[in-house]
C-alpha cells in the first residue's frame, strides 16, 4: 500500500523503518491489523468479484487447541506465525512446505488463569518487530520470541492474575517500543497501557485510564477533551472517594499509530462494577478514546463516549485512521464503531467530534449524541440506574456485547467506505449491589440477551459512510458477525460467520459472491498474502469468544456467560468447537 493510501507518512525519529516499509508490502501481513492505520485492506487483486467464487481450500493446519480462536496469522516472507487461545501456543510455519512447523512455543501457565478470563480464553494475535515475535500471554506476561528460532529473548510481567489481571489483546510494535494493554474490567482491575522497550523489555512508560493526572499522564492545560483543557485531576473529580482504584477502564482492544503525528490511539473499557448506582459520576476516563504521544505516553486529547456507563458498552474497539472528506472537507480522521451503537468520526489531530450516528437502527438507549457536549442523550426507559438496584430494565438495544465488539472493521481507500461486522442483539439488565474482593468477579448485574423484537437474525454485515454517518447497505446473518473483515483491491470484502462460513461480498452492494464452510465457527480475522506470486486468503476457525462462550465453556443457563449463553444456545446446532487455520487460493 502506498503512503498516500495509508494517509500516513514516514517521519519522526521514533519511526520503526522496517515496519513502516513492511506494512506497505501487500505480499506480506506483518501486523495483526494489516497496517498502523487499522485499515485491514490489501492492494492484492488477483482475487476479484469475477473469480472469487472459484476459491478453494489450499491447505490447513490444526492448532490442537479448542475454544475461541480470535485474531489471525502474520506472514513475513516465507514464514507464517499463528497463535492459539490459552495456553497461547505460537507456531512458526514454513510456507515453502505449507503446514510444516519450523518452531513452536508453548508457555507453562497456571490453569487458574482461565477462571479470571471474562469472556473465553481468547488471544487476538502476536506482533512482529526487531526480529522478534511478541506475545501477550493470558497470565499477563509479555514475551519476545526470536522470529527465526522461537527462543525467548525476554519476558516481563505486566499484571497479576491473582487480582484478575489477564491479557487477551494483540500487542502493537511502534518505533523502538511495544505497546500492550490489560484485561480484567469484570474484576475491578484498574486499566492501563504500557510501552516496553523492544530491545530488552524494560518499561518506557505506563498510562492508567483512571486516577490522578501524574498516573494517567495528563497535562491539565494541554490535554484536551472536545478542544478544551480537561483541567486538574479530571478523572478523580468524576469518582466518589477512592472508587477509581478499582475503576476499570481496561484496555483489551486494538491500537493504532500515526507516525506523522507520533500519536497512538486506543479505547478504554467499562468502569468497575456494572451496577451504576455504586459509582455515581461520569467515571472518567473509562469508555474513552485516547490519543497519546508515542514517545512519552502523555495524553494529547481524550473523548469519553459513554459517561457513567450503565450498560457495559466498553470503548475498546479499533480506531481506524483514514484521510477522508467529512461533510465536504478533507480531514485526517479517526473512525470508531463503538459498542454503544454509534459510529464516530473525529479529527485525529485535535479530537474534534465530527460525526456520531447509529450504525444499527434498533439502537434505543440514547436518541442521539449532542455534538456540542459529546454526550449521548439517554432514554430514561432504558437507563439501568433509573429503575434502581434489583430492577430489571428490559429491551435495551444493543446488548452489553454491543452493536460491535472487538471484531475489527475494514476500510477500503478505493471506495472510502468502511465494512463492519455487527451484532443485532438486545438485552434485559438487572443491577445488584456487589462488594469488591481482589481476584473475584466484580460485576453486579444479571443479563439476558435476545434478537430485537420481530427480528429473526442476530447480526448484520454493513457498509458505512463515515463522512455522513450512514449505512450504505446491510447484509443480515443468522448470528452475530464476530470475525474481522478484510477489504481488497479486488473490490470484495471477506468475513466469517459463527456457523463457520468464510464469505466474500461485493463492495458495491453486499451481494454474496463466495461461501465456504470451515471446520468450526469463525471469530478470527481474515487476512491475505502472496507466496510465489499467488494470492492466498487465510482465516482461523474455532468458535468461542463472548458470543460463543456457551459452547466454549459448556454454559447452558439463559443468564450465564454474562447473558450470552442463552442468546446463542442454538449455535450448537450449526457448529462445534475446533481450532483450524484454513488457507484458500484460486485453482492453478
Amino acid at each position: 500500500m502506498s503512503a498516500a493510501a495509508l494517509g500516513l507518512c514516514i517521519s519522526g525519529a521514533s519511526a520503526n523503518e522496517e515496519l513502516l516499509r513492511l506494512q506497505r508490502d501487500p505480499n506480506q501481513w506483518v501486523m495483526p491489523t494489516g497496517n498502523y492505520a487499522n485499515h485491514r485492506y490489501s492492494e492484492l487483486n488477483q482475487i476479484t468479484r469475477d473469480n472469487v467464487a472459484q476459491l478453494r481450500p489450499s491447505w490447513s493446519f490444526s492448532t490442537g487447541v479448542l475454544r475461541g480462536h480470535e485474531g489471525g496469522p502474520l506472514v513475513l516472507g516465507d514464514m507464517m506465525y499463528i497463535h492459539t487461545p490459552f495456553p497461547n501456543k505460537v507456531f512458526a510455519l514454513d510456507l515453502k512446505e505449507p503446514g510444516k512447523i519450523v518452531w513452536r512455543y508453548e508457555p507453562s501457565q497456571d490453569p487458574s488463569v482461565i477462571a479470571v478470563m471474562c469472556c473465553d480464553t481468547v488471544n487476538r494475535g502476536v506482533s512482529y518487530g526487531d526480529g522478534k515475535i511478541i506475545l501477550a500471554q493470558a497470565d499477563a506476561k509479555v514475551v519476545a520470541l526470536d522470529a527465526k528460532t522461537g527462543k525467548v529473548a525476554w519476558s516481563v510481567t505486566n499484571g497479576d492474575p491473582g487480582k484478575g489481571e489477564t491479557m487477551t489483546a494483540a500487542p502493537m510494535v511502534f518505533g523502538d517500543k511495544v505497546l500492550v494493554g490489560i484485561s480484567g474490567g469484570e474484576f475491578g482491575v484498574r486499566g492501563h497501557v504500557t510501552a516496553y522497550n523492544l530491545k530488552d523489555g524494560s518499561m518506557a512508560w505506563r498510562a492508567y485510564s483512571v486516577g490522578p493526572d501524574n498516573e494517567i499522564l495528563f497535562d491539565p492545560q494541554k490535554t484536551t477533551s472536545l478542544g478544551k483543557p480537561v483541567g486538574p485531576n479530571s478523572s478523580l473529580q468524576s469518582w466518589e472517594g477512592d472508587q477509581w482504584k478499582i475503576g476499570g477502564g481496561t484496555t483489551w482492544g486494538w491500537f493504532s499509530y500515526d507516525p506523522e503525528l507520533n500519536l497512538v490511539y486506543y479505547g478504554s473499557g467499562n468502569p468497575g462494577t456494572w451496577n451504576p448506582a455504586q459509582r455515581p459520576g461520569d467515571n472518567k476516563w473509562s469508555m474513552t478514546i485516547f490519543a497519546r504521544d508515542a514517545t512519552t505516553g502523555q495524553a494529547k486529547w481524550v473523548y469519553q463516549m459513554t459517561p457513567h456507563d450503565e450498560w457495559d458498552y466498553d470503548g475498546v474497539n479499533e480506531m481506524i485512521l483514514s484521510d477522508i472528506n467529512v461533510r465536504g472537507r478533507p480531514v485526517k480522521a479517526l473512525v470508531h464503531f463503538d459498542r454503544n451503537g454509534f459510529g464516530y468520526t473525529l479529527n485525529r489531530e485535535t479530537g474534534e467530534l465530527l460525526v456520531a450516528e447509529k450504525f444499527d437502527p434498533v439502537v434505543n438507549w440514547a436518541t442521539k449524541v449532542d455534538m456540542q457536549t459529546g454526550r449521548p442523550e439517554v432514554v430514561k426507559e432504558f437507563s439501568t440506574r433509573q429503575g434502581g438496584e434489583d430492577t430489571n430494565t428490559q429491551n435495551i438495544c444493543p446488548a452489553a456485547l454491543g452493536t460491535k465488539d472487538q471484531q475489527p472493521a475494514a476500510f477500503s481507500p478505493r471506495t472510502s467506505h468502511f465494512y463492519v461486522p455487527t451484532n443485532h442483539v438486545c438485552m434485559d439488565y438487572e443491577p445488584f449491589r456487589v462488594s469488591y474482593t481482589a481476584g473475584q468477579p466484580y460485576v453486579g448485574a444479571t443479563l439476558s440477551m435476545f434478537p430485537p423484537k420481530g427480528a429473526q437474525h442476530m447480526g448484520n454485515f454493513i457498509a458505512w459512510d463515515a463522512s455522513e454517518g450512514k449505512i450504505l447497505w446491510s447484509k443480515p446473518e443468522r448470528f452475530s458477525v464476530w470475525s474481522g473483515a478484510l477489504a481488497t483491491a479486488g473490490d470484495i470484502v471477506f468475513y466469517g460467520t459463527l456457523e463457520g462460513y468464510l464469505k466474500a461480498v461485493d463492495v458495491r452492494d453486499g451481494k454474496e459472491l463466495f461461501s465456504y464452510r470451515t471446520p468450526s465457527g469463525i471469530i478470527g480475522n481474515v487476512n491475505t498474502y502472496t507466496h510465489n506470486g499467488k494470492q492466498y486468503i487465510a482465516v482461523l476457525s474455532g468458535v468461542g469468544g463472548w458470543a460463543g462462550i456457551g459452547m466454549a465453556a459448556g454454559l447452558q443457563g439463559d443468564t450465564e456467560g454474562l447473558g450470552a449463553a442463552g442468546a446463542y444456545r442454538s449455535l450448537a446446532n450449526y457448529t462445534q468447537l475446533g481450532g483450524v487455520l484454513t488457507v484458500f487460493a484460486l485453482p492453478n
